[in-house]
């Protein structure tokens, strides 16, 4: 059974459709890659998976467990863990608290342990620091723990976000254009961490990119993605010679 397995997904927005007939399996371990033009419905994708949005049709497997109709925490809880094309991070936190709080939804101490400061909540909580220290430290930022993250550069920003992320315990990681903004020097670092985090946790990832030579390095297939219809899925170098692909970016950007 595939670790994620989504189905004849569609979705209107009002009388628009914004995706099609829409398939995905994601085996454990495995890195994919989703492309394709701005207004594609990229992003669409990932808010119908992650519960943003709700499909009109369809049905999304994790695990099993189906998606549909959850709240995003509850997909979060089954083990499906996102960063956002926007940075999406909190004002006047410092960037250890950023990855503490995503581990809440992995606290058990319940109410009596937060009103109280029982000793299960201190053992929890002590625990948790160090599994945000360790995920800080596997991200290249560890010492960057007690800074605001207003204070940080736009790169470790990104890193923070994904290190949040990673907090939550996915079993499968959604990356949303992980580069956005990134200088060059940045893009191949961020390459490296999540080269870094697949083999050291072993996490299925899928991620959207539009800097395709990232995605060509880094991912075992490809899905092209055009007016929220897939036109194309394979290897790198079979979405690097296919025709259609070719077509959709002529213009836009060079595939090799």
């Amino acid at each position: 059974m595939p670790l994620l397995d989504v189905k004849k997904m569609t979705h209107y927005f009002g009388g628009l459709r914004a995706v099609h007939d829409y398939h995905l399996s994601i085996e454990p371990g495995q890195i994919r890659g989703l492309i394709g033009p701005n207004g594609a419905g990229k992003t669409t994708i990932f808010n119908l998976l992650t519960g943003i949005h709700k499909p009109t049709e369809g049905e999304i497997l994790l695990d099993g467990n189906s998606l549909v109709g959850l709240f995003p925490h509850q997909i979060a809880a089954l083990g499906l863990g996102r960063t956002f094309q926007n940075l999406c991070l909190w004002r006047h936190m410092t960037v250890l608290e950023h990855v503490m709080l995503a581990r809440y939804a992995r606290l058990d101490y319940g109410l009596v342990g937060a009103f109280f400061g029982t000793a299960k909540r201190q053992r929890q909580e002590a625990e948790s620091e160090i599994v945000a220290r360790k995920l800080l430290r596997m991200l290249g930022i560890e010492d960057l723990a007690e800074q605001n993250v207003l204070n940080l550069s736009y790169g470790n920003q990104r890193r923070v976000e994904m290190a949040r992320a990673l907090a939550t315990e996915p079993k499968i990681l959604f990356l949303d254009e992980p580069t956005a903004g990134m200088t060059p020097e940045e893009l191949i670092q961020m390459m490296a961490i999540i080269r870094q985090v697949h083999a050291e946790l072993g996490l299925a990832i899928f991620l959207i990119e539009h800097r395709l030579k990232m995605v060509m390095e880094l991912c075992e297939q490809i899905q092209t993605l055009v007016f929220g219809e897939v036109i194309a899925e394979g290897t790198p170098e079979e979405i690097q010679n296919n025709p259609q692909v070719i077509e959709a970016y002529l213009g836009k950007e060079t595939l090799h």
